[in-house]
């Protein structure tokens, strides 16, 4: 199976231009391609796993890869799937983020030899003369033909302000800029970007001729990315710093089992035929499947030893291996009180409830346990001693931590 066709049946390709074109350039290793990251942050995330996993793929195939950092359009405001608009960052904040992405990156794509790059798209953007970019960019774009858009369509009944109604133009002229300076001859999105990916299309092709070649992909990034970049408490990120490779291991080894096959697929470099198989899985055969996916996406991230560990701790909380490397809350001396502290305490403290009044309900309904043991009086102590030497607190079936004494 050549790459574009693994790109399909792994569920990735969602919408194309000209089918046929791409396949032969992609699976020729002709493809000159890029994806857009936004620099919002110091840490890239789950929702960009299939972006970066797609890159991995299309590069071993002898494909170049470009990561557009948006550092420019950081600067102003993106529609896509948004209520509000966003907080505008300095240029030191946003280079920052972009290192922070680029050693992130590198785990996922080469960048030596020139065989991949990062670029900043705020090195084009911010030195445009206004007048010019009307003259030479704008009048290749309808009005009408922008508001039928989705993205825009979304924002139009709470209001769509002009700053951003020239994100469409300024994405497209990223793709013209790319094809100019750097043969980019394919650009790859979520299928909320579709509408501003044909507008660099029809840009190109507007302004360098019918025969330049340049071409859309949309990957399937909507709900599954969505659901992929945020948990209940936040994003999980791919900095250790931020999300522990215990944490991130977890996180993956409580997906849900409609997913697990999918995420197995999309995200994950082990072969199509082993997959197949895991179709017939089932029962506790499925919960086998996502230790698979957890143990290879905490691997590619973290490290192979990570994995390990992070596997080992997660398996002591059903009674063997070594859980020192599972996430730790600590208490302190302002949280005993004559050499004891509370079960309300120690589930609030550590974070496994927002408030005392929840860790209540949480005790009182049975969803607690303390060292394998549930926990069921709200009244329950704990002494320094016993805390000192760790004790494991779980809260439901997914959420636990290591609660020791600082």
């Amino acid at each position: 199976m050549q790459v574009y066709e693994e790109l399909v049946a792994r569920g990735l390709i969602a919408q194309v231009t000209n089918e046929e074109e791409i396949k032969k350039m992609v699976n020729n290793g002709k493809a000159v391609f890029y994806i857009g990251f936004d620099p919002t942050a110091d840490s890239l995330h789950v929702g960009h796993f299939m972006a970066l996993c797609l890159m991995k793929r299309l590069q071993m195939a002898g494909n170049k890869p470009i990561a557009l950092i948006g550092g420019g359009t950081g600067m102003v405001g993106d529609p896509s799937g948004r209520s509000d608009m966003r907080q505008m960052m300095t240029p030191e904040t946003i280079q920052h983020n972009c290192d922070c992405f680029k050693k992130q990156m590198s785990k996922f794509i080469d960048f030596s030899e020139d065989r991949a790059l990062m670029v900043n798209n705020a090195d084009w953007l911010l030195p445009l003369n206004y007048v010019e970019l009307l003259r030479d960019v704008g009048a290749h774009f309808s009005v009408n033909r922008m508001l039928t858009a989705e993205c825009y369509k979304k924002r139009m009944e709470k209001g769509l302000s002009f700053l951003e109604f020239n994100y469409m133009i300024m994405q497209s002229y990223d793709f013209l800029m790319l094809y100019q300076k750097y043969g980019c001859n394919m650009q790859f999105g979520g299928d909320d970007q579709w509408s501003n990916m044909l507008g660099g299309t029809e840009l190109i092709r507007r302004k360098l001729g019918k025969d330049a070649h340049a071409m859309t992909i949309t990957l399937l990034l909507n709900s599954e990315g969505n659901k992929m970049g945020k948990t209940a408490k936040g994003a999980v990120w791919l900095d250790p710093e931020k999300t522990s490779p215990y944490e991130f291991y977890q996180y993956w080894r409580n997906v849900s089992d409609a997913d697990v096959l999918k995420c197995l697929r999309m995200l994950t470099f082990l072969p199509l035929e082993q997959i197949d198989e895991m179709d017939r899985w089932e029962g506790s055969q499925l919960n086998e499947a996502k230790e698979i996916l957890a143990y290879e996406l905490t691997k590619l991230v973290h490290s192979e030893e990570e994995a390990k560990k992070a596997q080992e701790s997660a398996r002591a909380l059903f009674g063997s291996g070594d859980a020192a490397e599972m996430p730790t809350a600590e208490l302190t001396a302002e949280d005993f009180r004559d050499g004891k502290t509370d079960i309300l305490t120690i589930v609030h403290r550590s974070g496994l409830a927002a408030s005392r009044s929840e860790a209540r309900r949480n005790v009182q309904q049975g969803g607690v346990t303390v060292d394998g043991e549930k926990v069921t009086d709200i009244g329950a102590l704990y002494t320094e001693e016993q805390v000192r030497a760790g004790l494991v607190v779980k809260r439901g079936k997914k959420s636990f931590k290591k609660v020791i004494m600082n």
